[in-house]
């Protein structure tokens, strides 16, 4: 799963400083009030006159054309004294876009709006889908649209932090109930039952009756989801008997990046990075199939039984047995090895992207980021624990093999400690196993440490480990 470093100034993406400065300059006008430790700026602080709950007008923008839906609905909003809000800076949009911090129910919520009252949220929501309609915008996920095509939600909610303390004692947003006691706030749900719905009903989408997602693939449940899309577990009943398999979904506008790229881009990409990955005689997952359907890109490909790397190791309580960590290392690099070979770059080697199999092997997932070794990617698509810092890059385009044998060197010292190179306490490895041979112990520090065009290729890392691995006695256990 990608994460997110401050790269917003990245000389390799025209224009990004301007739309930064853009968007800086009209929140000044527009949304003056910038408390110092809140993501938002709104528009003025609440008066005695406000709600503390209503109807919340949500617009949704990407990090591309947020300034000029901004510049759109402000004079409006500021002329009729009506308190809204939006992100500090583009990168909190773009957070907010990718709904991994603030949650997926957040996704798309750039602007929120509080009417005063359910006739001026109707007579705003229709003066905004006005101002607004046309611009390219995620969907905001458990608010209802306005219409078809209208860049306008709406959905009951609590104007000011309102919470309410479960017995468990987790804090849970909240709302006051027609007897003045505070209730869970759903944010699942448009309202709750005892509010009355002042807007029309919503049109009705109805899905085509030949849909894959009706006649080819059944959906079970949802593993993952976030702004650009989410990955279902699913059924494909095309055949006999039926198999288990992974739905991808890319949604159209979904995590629009700073070069326009979105969940559909990204899922497309994929789907050709794994049939290419195939036809060179990697062990990437099979593709099944792909389809559009509804403006999103859908991709489905085999399930891998088994547990990912990253949860295996959080889960033992001792390290891994010295050979056990040596061998999957040697698959790992043998992996990178033959996927530079095809000319690619991973960048996302990490050890949640790694499946071990029931069979005891390592199988390797998420292949969006992955670009062609002449084709270098100019966007960073990276989790920062398994990627150099800016320190050891030569370029902020985190595209290169360097990269990769960065983050072969960073998950062998998580097989090996049970922690990152951020988590160390040590810049060398003694602290690693006692019986680790001297000579691995340098190649791992060199992956990390050295220059990168001096770290050694993934293809000797894999010798190097393999004669390791057999060197070792069987008996060979964790310190």
């Amino acid at each position: 799963m990608q994460t997110f470093s401050p790269d917003f100034l990245n000389p390799a993406v025209q224009g990004r400083a301007e739309l930064h400065q853009t968007w800086l300059t009209l929140c000044n006008r527009y949304l003056p009030v910038a408390p110092a430790t809140s993501s938002w700026r709104y528009s003025r602080t609440p008066g005695p006159g406000d709600p503390v709950q209503g109807w919340k007008l949500h617009l949704p923008a990407t990090v591309l054309n947020a300034a000029q839906v901004l510049e759109r609905i402000a004079p409006v909003l500021t002329e009729r004294g009506v308190q809204f809000k939006a992100p500090a800076s583009l990168p909190e949009l773009q957070r907010l876009n990718a709904g991994l911090q603030q949650g997926y129910s957040q996704v798309g919520k750039c602007f929120t709006v509080y009417p005063h009252t359910p006739a001026e949220a109707l007579a705003l929501a229709e003066t905004l889908h006005q101002l607004t309609v046309g611009f390219s915008a995620p969907s905001v996920p458990f608010d209802q649209r306005l219409r078809a095509g209208s860049n306008v939600y709406y959905r009951y909610g609590a104007f000011r932090h309102l919470n309410l303390t479960a017995p468990d004692g987790v804090v849970l947003p909240a709302l006051l109930a027609p007897d003045g006691q505070l209730v869970p706030d759903d944010r699942s749900a448009v309202s709750p039952a005892w509010v009355s719905n002042p807007f029309p009903a919503p049109d009705r989408v109805m899905a085509a009756n030949d849909s894959p997602l009706k006649t080819t693939y059944r959906v079970c449940r949802a593993l993952t989801q976030r702004g650009k899309g989410g990955v279902y577990l699913a059924r494909d009943v095309s055949v006999q008997p039926a198999r288990w398999c992974v739905l991808k979904e890319g949604r159209k506008n979904g995590e629009v990046s700073w070069d326009g790229r979105d969940g559909h881009w990204r899922i497309k990409h994929e789907t050709s990075v794994l049939e290419q990955l195939r036809a060179a005689g990697l062990a990437a997952p099979c593709v099944y199939g792909a389809f559009e359907l509804q403006g999103n890109y859908y991709l489905v490909t085999e399930f891998i039984a088994g547990e990912n790397l990253q949860d295996m190791l959080n889960r033992r309580q001792r390290r891994l047995p010295l050979a056990q960590a040596l061998r999957y290392g040697s698959e790992l690099a043998a992996l990178l090895a033959a996927l530079h070979a095809a000319g690619w770059v991973w960048r996302d080697c990490k050890p949640a992207n790694l499946i071990l199999t029931d069979a005891g092997h390592l199988r390797p997932i998420d292949f969006e980021g992955a670009c062609r070794l002449e084709q270098p990617d100019p966007v960073s698509w990276c989790t920062p624990a398994f990627a150099p810092d800016a320190t050891q890059t030569a370029h902020p385009a985190r595209s290169s093999v360097a990269d990769d044998l960065y983050a072969l060197g960073a998950v062998l010292h998580f097989l090996l400690w049970g922690r990152t190179p951020a988590d160390a306490t040590s810049g060398s490895l003694p602290h690693l196993h006692r019986g680790i041979p001297s000579a691995v112990r340098a190649m791992i520090e060199a992956l990390l440490q050295a220059p990168p065009h001096q770290r050694p290729r993934a293809a000797v890392a894999a010798r190097q480990l393999a004669a390791t691995c057999l060197s070792l006695r069987p008996t060979t256990a964790a310190n």
